[in-house]
């Protein structure tokens, strides 16, 4: 993903810009954290609480973060109705997502804007940057999406691991095995959420209780949406 750090600095720009340089913000299926991690180093002040169900993921975040009081993580699903109940606050200044809720179908995904929109004050902030594929667009996103998978072999045999190569070194490190083994019965290969345009997050945004809603930033196959309280 050549573009990710685009992303997380544009995403970061919104966050202060909306809610200033010390944020109360929730990593929602937070990884291993890289999104708290970008966010701490450049807003000392801030503090963020990480929710995932992969329990491999969040054994490295756990790992990483490790006495740093400003970061916290729990294991939650976010399909479950009740998860929010687990968390530390009952609101946070910022809601902040990557690449994580294509995972989720689209019903779903609608059931947990409208939580989102519990969760986050009054003048705060939800932004998700994510796969979202125009489909009025196909010749375009077939254009894209060979240039795209051609980089990724190119980078494959230039040593670099994909997505199964990882997983099987994972599946073989003493202290992430078992926590894998976990994860895959969890998730299995991978999960098959879509992956709807960035103008029907926006819309589903504002049916949810968002009084703003659109894209901040996007290349040629995914977008950073920004929904305001």
């Amino acid at each position: 993903m050549p573009d990710r750090e685009e992303r997380f600095r544009v995403m970061l720009d919104m966050v202060e810009a909306v809610a200033g340089p010390e944020p109360r913000v929730l990593d929602l299926a937070c990884g291993t954290g890289s999104i708290s991690d970008r966010l701490l180093r450049r807003f000392p002040g801030a503090t963020s609480t990480g929710v995932d169900l992969d329990p491999a993921l969040l054994a490295i975040a756990r790992g990483y973060f490790a006495g740093d009081e400003r970061v916290s993580f729990l294991t939650a699903d976010l399909k479950d109705p009740g998860w929010t109940a687990l968390l530390p606050y009952t609101s946070y200044d910022a809601v902040l997502t990557a690449t994580a809720l294509h995972w989720l179908h689209s019903e779903p995904l609608k059931a947990l804007y409208g939580q989102l929109a519990g969760l986050v004050g009054d003048g705060g902030v939800f932004m998700n940057a994510d796969h979202m594929k125009d489909e009025s667009t196909p010749r375009i996103n077939a254009a894209e999406r060979a240039h795209r998978h051609a980089r990724m072999d190119s980078a494959r045999a230039a040593g670099a691991l994909d997505w199964a190569d990882w997983w099987d070194l994972a599946a073989k490190d003493p202290v992430l095995a078992g926590p894998t083994a976990e994860r895959f019965k969890i998730y299995g290969e991978h999960a098959d959420g879509d992956t709807p345009s960035a103008d029907w997050h926006a819309r589903a945004l504002r049916e949810a209780g968002f009084g703003e809603a659109r894209a901040v930033w996007s290349s040629p196959s995914d977008s950073l949406v920004l929904a305001l309280k």
